[in-house]
């Protein structure tokens, strides 16, 4: 659901209930007694659950003080909407009055919605059939039926009724008793017989239930945090041929679904609290793990896939149809196995890793024979049907990979960050296979021989100094645009020390940070626009793993440069972190800018708040070693910090305390 503060839904493009890949109703509007109540405060409760207080200026009756009030509170579960409305008086005398809702439905296509061309009047507007069954009134249009209700027996009289084609109304007829109140309650019921997921309303984070605590000297981290693990269980789901398996979906509204890349990013995060998540990431991926070569959906032997739709995804204007169950990603593959060696590293029982072993041969296979299309030793995508993702990694927008003059690279492009990811695979996915009694040395050959490479092809001299370029292009060129991609490279074993400092020092220049976080393109490049997608905005996620690996690397610094940045950005958006925000600097601008169609809440934005207190932590564990070693940074984080709900090697790491000085002074 989004709507205004005030929980009204249809002032903007965006608003609306939204089920499964639809928009079931544009519009949602109360009044009492005729009038639209004054709102005064709003409160979200949980991830799923919210309440709005208003006025009702009308019936308050003489003398300056409001009289009336009414509480909307209003949840929402997997395919439920609830709402219930109590109107409270204060007055001497009985009030009468009349409550109406008005729903508008819709039904269009998220994509549909997301491109601003859904809506009556729209070529693809889709047909709705409006009936009765028992007590409700029934919407069905395509493979979705909805069913709305009026709960409550507080009325007089209650009804639902359909004026138009294009409307339905609830109404209620009540008598409000002096100094008294009156509850009220109408719901909405959706089902999608072609769904491919659907929800879960297990917490993700703690153990048996119990979600973590933090408390911080710097308050902002602490609150963070807390709104980001609510929002991770708000996000939480399941595919249907594997309902006990849960992944976290992408993000919400549009990318409601399972996401290789994205899941996968989001369970690594989130592994302080736990490994379950990762592990049942992993099974669901695993199970969709490529077996043949299918060129229209871009399936290989080995390879992860990208993204799993109930049926073809047609995105309007950009010529790109997507089949169901669609592979075309570079990057899923080899982080796929580092979450896999992850989890083992915070300790994922042998067993459950041991029956991921031939996944894991086969996805390290697959960066071997097809990753590498070309035979050059390097990562790179291309995409042949002609309808697909133009690029592939996690900068998938069509003008993501350009030149510093603005103009497109051409492919098949070999992305910077991909190499480092393939590099950790194949050193983490060495370490697993030796422990389990197999060969790994192949596969450690084969990663020196990639840092080797890289260190030969990517990195591009500058008078400010050298960096790595984002990109090498179909002619093997350096792509010479600097981006946020570059700070994926650091912890990950493919860069050297020596040229490290390089890195760090270029993520903290103005022209990449913007003191809310991390651009994802710097501002001196001729395609820089703060409010492009791909583009010069600024990514959670993206700042939080540049985060992680300068703490990993010793520039611990730097790491506090950025982590004030998405620390300042919260604040901003009241701890509930978009997907992207505007690359507009700190000194321009008094507040981060939003972006005006971020999913909110996103996977990997959320999570990415445990990422950095890991990195504020210093967190580094060792299953196999029996450790866990905490080395806090300073001074990354203002004041002290508690921690319950640590999860370590399947146990329970207690309380962790850290003085303001970094010291830790607590641990059990």
């Amino acid at each position: 659901m989004w709507s205004s503060s005030d929980g009204e839904v249809g002032s903007k493009p965006i608003h609306g209930f939204y089920h499964s890949e639809s928009r079931v109703f544009s519009s949602i509007s109360l009044t009492v007694g005729g009038e639209v109540p004054e709102p005064i405060a709003q409160h979200l409760r949980r991830a799923g659950a919210a309440s709005f207080v208003s006025l009702l200026r009308r019936l308050d009756g003489p003398g300056a003080d409001p009289r009336v009030r009414l509480d909307r509170a209003r949840v929402i579960g997997d395919g439920t909407l609830r709402e219930t409305l109590t109107l409270t008086s204060a007055r001497a005398a009985e009030i009468q009055t009349v409550i109406r809702i008005d729903l508008v439905p819709d039904f269009s296509e998220i994509q549909l919605v997301k491109a601003g061309i859904s809506g009556e009047g729209s070529k693809y507007s889709i047909g709705v059939n409006v009936s009765r069954g028992g007590d409700a009134v029934v919407l069905t249009s395509g493979s979705i039926t909805a069913r709305v209700r009026i709960l409550s027996e507080g009325a007089d009289d209650a009804s639902i009724t359909v004026p138009g084609d294009d409307s339905l109304t609830l109404q209620w007829s009540i008598r409000l008793p002096a100094h008294g109140s009156v509850a009220l309650s109408w719901s909405v019921d959706v089902v999608d017989e072609a769904a491919v997921v659907e929800g879960t309303g297990e917490v993700t984070a703690g153990s048996e239930g119990v979600l973590p605590v933090i408390r911080s000297g710097d308050s902002r981290l602490a609150n963070w945090v807390t709104r980001a693990l609510d929002d991770v269980d708000g996000l939480r789901m399941v595919t249907k041929a594997l309902p006990d398996e849960p992944f976290l979906a992408a993000g919400a509204p549009w990318f409601f679904t399972l996401f290789g890349r994205d899941s996968i990013w989001a369970a690594r995060f989130m592994l302080p609290f736990g490994t379950e998540l990762a592990a049942s990431t992993l099974r669901v991926l695993a199970a969709l793990q490529g077996t043949t070569e299918v060129a229209d959906t871009a399936e290989q032997p080995g390879k992860i896939m990208h993204e799993l739709r109930p049926g073809v995804l047609n995105i309007p204007g950009e010529d790109v149809s997507l089949p169901p169950l669609y592979f075309g990603t570079v990057d899923a593959t080899p982080l796929w196995i580092v979450l896999l060696h992850d989890a083992w590293k915070w300790g994922l029982a042998d067993a459950e890793v041991e029956a991921l072993l031939p996944n894991l041969v086969a996805a390290l296979e697959w960066m071997r024979d097809y990753g590498d299309s070309d035979g050059d030793g390097f990562l790179e995508y291309v995409d042949t049907t002609g309808h697909g993702l133009a690029n592939q990694g996690w900068k998938d927008s069509g003008d993501s990979i350009q030149w510093r003059d603005g103009s497109l690279a051409e492919g098949p492009i070999a992305l910077c960050e991909v190499q480092a990811y393939a590099y950790e695979a194949a050193v983490g996915g060495a370490a697993l296979l030796s422990h389990f009694g197999h060969d790994g040395t192949p596969w450690l050959d084969w990663a020196e021989a990639l840092k080797t490479r890289f260190d030969a092809a990517f990195w591009v001299d500058d008078p400010d100094g050298a960096y790595p370029a984002v990109a090498l292009d179909v002619n093997k060129q350096r792509v010479d645009t600097v981006t946020s991609n570059i700070g994926h490279l650091l912890g990950t074993g493919l860069i050297p020390d020596a040229r490290a400092g390089l890195i760090a020092r270029r993520l903290v220049s103005p022209d990449l940070s913007s003191g809310f976080g991390l651009r994802t393109m710097s501002a001196d490049s001729a395609g820089f626009w703060p409010l492009s997608y791909h583009g010069g905005s600024v990514w959670t996620h993206d700042t939080a793993i540049a985060i992680s690996g300068l703490v990993r690397q010793g520039f611990t610094a730097e790491a506090a440069v950025l982590i004030e940045g998405l620390l300042a950005a919260a604040e901003g958006f009241d701890y509930r972190m978009p997907e992207l925000h505007s690359g507009d600097s700190v000194a321009d601008v008094g507040s981060p800018v939003a972006y005006p169609a971020a999913c909110r809440p996103q996977a990997w934005s959320a999570a990415a708040a445990v990422s950095v207190l890991a990195s504020a932590l210093g967190l580094e564990p060792d299953a196999q070693g029996g450790s866990l070693a905490v080395r806090p940074i300073i001074p990354a984080v203002a004041g002290a910090l508690h921690v319950e709900g640590l999860r370590f090697a399947g146990s329970s790491f207690g309380n962790l305390d850290v003085n303001a000085d970094g010291v830790v002074v607590g641990r059990t």
